[in-house]
């Protein structure tokens, strides 16, 4: 049933979502008209921290779902809600100043080497062990 990973994959879907009314509404507030993707420097972070997610976005959630079904559902869910916060905090810092969006970063890409991780040594002892 996997219903902890079907509620990350929906609330990071959630997230990704403001991500996109972000740079929408940036692209108003500073005047920045479709299909220009360069601009003001504000709009150019909110169009950065929309990319970024989307660019994670592709990792995540096959690890994710890979992670929830081999691993650990409950673990799975745990990892994935603290990437989402990570996601979060990133694009906080990123909307302030470039400089300022490591700790989301970092917090994200823990989570997903955790992620991966498990993922790895749980395929790779199943395969083992249909040897």
């Amino acid at each position: 049933m996997l219903l902890g990973a079907s509620i990350i994959t929906v609330s990071a879907l959630l997230v990704y979502f403001v991500t996109i009314l972000n740079v929408g509404k940036a692209r108003f507030k500073y005047n920045v008209i479709a299909p220009a993707m360069s601009g003001d420097e504000n709009f150019e972070r909110a169009l950065r921290v929309q990319q970024n997610m989307l660019e994670q976005l592709i990792l995540f959630f096959p690890i994710l779902w890979i992670f929830s079904s081999y691993v650990s559902e409950l673990w799975g869910a745990i990892l994935g809600g603290i990437w989402i916060l990570g996601r979060v905090l990133y694009a906080w810092g990123y909307y302030q100043e470039a400089n300022k969006r490591f700790p989301g970063f970092a917090i994200s890409m823990l989570s997903i080497m955790t992620l991966l991780l498990g993922c790895l040594i749980s395929l790779g002892m199943r395969i083992y062990q249909q040897i």
